[in-house]
């Protein structure tokens, strides 16, 4: 409870800054992640138009926000890769998501093969809209973000966690990169995340049907 009370006060005294949905996020109570690990670095990927939807969908690149119960796995997950890799650190891509930038994200996809990987809003949206999942990699100490075989958010089979020792085989990913990959799933994972099969980056707290019953919805 000491930790929910402290990040949430922090999240209200800095809401004055950043875009209007990190604004709104803070007000809400979610916790910014650079405030519940120490060391971690920030890079919205759905902030610029390089991204595979190819359209801008945040107002601003710098602040990223979790439900306090996934702030607080994340902070584990720091602590764990600290320790074990002391020259390395955690890179957030995304985090909380509203349902408004679900709708965008969707919309801009609908229609074609990129759909099946975005949640549709209409149908309850994905965890992200629960602030309960997080896109991440691994960067260098100075923020130098490292080769994981292949760019956060790529969709295809080299991002298939089960393809893995294939993808070492035929050459598509080296063995550096799968050992960076199963480092950030260790220590995600020990930490109280659960993976999905597709994308190597992606990690959640909950399912989606429990994220359902259990949690409240970004509805902004």
């Amino acid at each position: 409870m000491r930790f929910l009370a402290i990040f949430v006060l922090l999240a209200a005294l800095s809401a004055h800054g950043g875009g209007r949905i990190e604004k709104r996020l803070a007000a809400a109570g979610y916790i910014d992640v650079q405030q519940a690990v120490p060391g971690l670095m920030v890079e919205l990927m759905y902030a610029r138009p390089d991204n595979f939807t190819g359209i801008v969908l945040y107002d601003s690149t710098e602040r990223a926000f979790l439900h306090p119960d996934a702030a607080r796995a994340l902070s584990r997950a720091g602590r764990l890769l600290a320790k074990e890799a002391p020259g390395l650190r955690l890179l957030v891509k995304d985090a909380a998501r509203p349902v408004s930038v679900q709708r965008k994200m969707f919309n801009a996809v609908r229609g074609t093969p990129k759909a099946r990987y975005v949640a549709n809003p209409a149908r309850g949206g994905g965890v992200h809209n629960f602030g309960l999942a997080v896109d991440i990699t691994l960067c260098d100490s100075l923020g130098n973000e490292l080769s994981m075989g292949t760019p956060v958010d790529h969709l295809g089979y080299e991002s298939n966690i089960t393809a893995e020792q294939t993808l070492l085989k035929r050459g598509i990913i080296t063995a550096q990169e799968l050992t960076l990959r199963r480092l950030l799933r260790s220590v995600m994972t020990r930490a109280g995340f659960k993976t999905i099969r597709s994308e190597w980056w992606h990690f959640e707290l909950v399912r989606r049907a429990d994220a359902r019953q259990r949690y409240k919805l970004i509805d902004f």
